[in-house]
């Protein structure tokens, strides 16, 4: 534990003057639905948008420090970190986190998908994140809850406080993902699903939804309902 907090009192030391402006942890879904060919089109998708000009323009604008953090996820029992917390105050992190994304590698085991757990722990990793204006967790999927405790049960049991859950339904392997994303899964102030219709989809849907999840909530728009009716 010792290690843990003094490893995050040095994350949590923003330059002066500095704030967070934004929390941002991605959950990738490794389930066993994501077979190799699925794994590397995510794997190189995400870290080319991170990559993007305009995505780091995003990153590195005048508006405040973004945190960032990514977890891989898929049965009860799995969740991993691939990326610990770290402000990315300057491009050279930023190319340390893309790096992270691209050498990290598919479980060998093939597991079922436990989108509930995969949210109980991202409410966990956020309850480490740096202190910041906004706090989003931002889950891609193609399949609904099939092992564990439901969305909606977790949602019951775990004080998500005033997280955003953000969701990219990937829609090649099981029909009504996205409709069940936007039902059961998306909550807090100004969230939003993002669709791939298939797996090739999936790189520019992250690089759309990453811009928009650092440019903030739109204003006026109408705030959609978390389940238990919460918005």
């Amino acid at each position: 534990m010792r290690r843990r907090l003094a490893g995050l009192l040095i994350l949590w030391a923003l330059p002066v003057g500095a704030e967070c402006r934004l929390a941002l942890a991605l959950a990738v879904d490794v389930s066993r639905s994501v077979d190799a060919a699925d794994f590397v089109i995510q794997t190189e998708g995400l870290a080319d948008a991170l990559a993007d000009r305009d995505v780091q323009a995003a990153i590195f604008g005048p508006e405040g420090v973004v945190a960032l953090s990514i977890y891989q996820w898929s049965g009860a029992g799995h969740q991993e970190v691939i990326q610990p917390w770290v402000l990315l105050e300057q491009p050279e992190v930023l190319d340390g986190v893309i790096w992270a994304v691209r050498r990290a590698g598919r479980p060998e085991r093939r597991q079922a998908t436990a989108l509930g757990e995969a949210l109980r722990f991202g409410a966990g990793l956020m309850a480490e994140a740096p202190p910041c204006a906004r706090q989003v967790i931002d889950v891609a999927g193609d399949g609904r809850n099939n092992e564990g405790l439901s969305v909606s049960s977790i949602y019951r049991r775990v004080d998500f406080g005033d997280i955003t859950v953000n969701a990219l339904a990937i829609g090649e392997h099981e029909q009504g993902v996205a409709r069940y994303f936007l039902d059961e899964v998306i909550r807090g102030p100004g969230a939003f699903v993002e669709i791939a219709p298939q797996q090739v989809d999936y790189p520019p849907a992250i690089r759309r939804k990453l811009l928009r999840e650092l440019e903030g909530p739109q204003i006026g728009m109408a705030l959609p309902k978390a389940p238990g009716g919460k918005t």
